[in-house]
């Protein structure tokens, strides 16, 4: 039984020489973008010796992008001591939720009267007009971010897809190798924090491939284009709001701010309030550098996520096998169960072992409905959810953690698997707004709200209700109209 622990063990010598895993490009995995967040950034610290004006920005463009940023001098305090429980840094609250997306929307008002607004507003928030006049000198919106951010396409596939394209056998390889090569920071930040090597290493090889694939384009455009745009514009005028707080506080200049098409920086692609708010100085040199330093990855990636709240020495995922029928409307994150009720109706772990028979709260996760893989999701599996609000993105990095701690390749499952088309589930998506549900952009996308009235007309219909459609569910919804 591969129960996913706290501490992980040294790993094993790898074999080297297997060709490293393509990084993934930023234009494909966008994970925080409006997942966790914000309120308006804090005033930043100033120091009695006023900092050097920025260079005046002038277009960027990726052609005219340098390669990769150079390290900054920055001098910042060293982390702070370790806290005593999980939850929320001391003194620093959460940011309020980003309203959703506004799909469909269209831009009325000009470029040029809203820069003329943002800037006001910018100053009035606390930054000052040498860097807000400065910095955005000569901004443009960049077409290329538009489109985009309109067509995120990626997280259409079905769950056993993507992982396989992304929770590579090289990725654990390389994730393990990390571990070995940083112990005495991932031990510090698993002391400090409460999170495992393995969860950092997940997330780290998802995002960038351990900073293989940060992205090239410049983010100063990118914020800029989707702050102006209609789609996201309460959140991401707050975002680069904090891209200008970073720079007058001196951690970054324009030219350096290079990263993904949706303004992320470094290499667990830090949205600019998370990086004001979580990116710490953990080797103690003076500087922040999430776009070299391993440390201040490690520690900075572990600060964040004991911010929303890991809860150290529990799992976060563990695969199961389903042995009979159960009741499949229970199959839902928004239920947790004591494990004494799953280990009742006949859950096992893969060696064939029943659940323990305690109290801890765990879900019933089927990502591909009741034939597919299996999970049970605790409690630290939310964080995931938090980072990256696609269940499939989300799913994936959790039980890529769990193979780096050890845990062998999944089951593809116990019978067959019917698989809606895209078009299909768009049509699906379409019939189920015009009965009255809420499932966001029609999109072919499964996400939350499509998979929240899937069960229910999987229970109208009389269909085991495990929240994955099927092509029977949407033959059911044409004949039922």
């Amino acid at each position: 039984m591969y129960v996913l622990r706290s501490c992980m063990a040294a790993a094993t010598t790898i074999l080297l020489g297997i060709v490293a895993a393509a990084p993934v490009a930023a234009q494909f995995i966008q994970p925080s973008p409006a997942f966790d967040t914000t309120k308006p950034p804090k005033k930043p610290v100033r120091n009695d010796t006023p900092a050097p004006a920025p260079p005046e920005m002038k277009p960027v463009t990726a052609e005219t992008a340098p390669p990769a940023p150079p390290e900054t001098p920055r001098m910042v305090q060293a982390a702070e001591a370790a806290p005593t429980a999980a939850g929320a840094a001391p003194g620093l609250k959460k940011r309020a939720p980003y309203p959703p997306p506004k799909e469909n929307c269209r831009n009325t008002e000009s470029f040029g009267h809203w820069l003329d607004r943002f800037k006001k507003d910018a100053i009035a928030s606390g930054i000052s007009p040498r860097v807000v006049n400065s910095v955005l000198a000569g901004a443009q919106i960049d077409n290329k971010v538009l489109a985009r951010d309109r067509r995120q396409g990626f997280f259409a596939q079905s769950f056993l897809s993507f992982q396989a394209k992304l929770a590579t056998n090289n990725r654990v390889v390389s994730g393990r190798k990390k571990i070995q090569q940083r112990k005495e920071a991932f031990d510090r930040a698993q002391r400090q924090y409460g999170v495992p090597a393995s969860v950092i290493t997940g997330f780290w090889a998802l995002e960038s491939d351990f900073g293989a694939g940060m992205g090239k384009f410049p983010i100063l455009p990118a914020l800029i284009t989707l702050a102006y745009d209609c789609r996201r514009q309460e959140m991401f005028q707050e975002e680069l709001k904090a891209a200008l707080q970073i720079i007058e506080r001196g951690d970054m200049r324009p030219n350096e701010m290079i990263g993904s098409w949706a303004g992320e920086i470094g290499q667990t692609q830090f949205l600019p309030t998370r990086y004001l708010d979580h990116a710490i100085d953990y080797d103690g040199d003076g500087r922040i550098n999430l776009f070299r330093d391993d440390v201040d990855v490690i520690g900075s990636t572990a600060n964040y996520m004991h911010h929303l709240g890991w809860r150290p020495n529990e799992p976060w995922l563990e695969e199961v096998v389903i042995t009979g029928e159960l009741p499949w409307e229970k199959a839902d994150l928004a239920i947790k169960l004591p494990r004494s009720q799953w280990r009742k109706w006949g859950i096992k772990y893969r060696n064939g072992s029943p659940v323990p028979n305690d109290n801890m709260p765990a879900s019933l996760l089927l990502p591909m409905g009741r034939n597919g893989p299996a999970f049970l999701a605790y409690p630290n599996f939310d964080i995931y959810t938090e980072w990256n609000n696609s269940l499939t993105y989300a799913t994936t990095a959790a039980y890529l953690a769990t193979r780096i701690d050890g845990a062998p390749l999944m089951s593809q499952g116990r019978g067959y698997i019917p698989e809606l088309s895209h078009e299909q589930t768009k049509d699906l998506q379409r019939m189920l707004a015009q009965r009255g549900y809420d499932v966001g952009k029609i999109d072919g996308i499964v996400g939350e709200k499509t998979r929240a009235a899937v069960k229910e007309m999987q229970l109208k219909y009389g269909q085991p209700a495990d929240s994955y459609p099927t092509p029977d569910l949407v033959s059911a919804m044409h004949r039922g109209r």
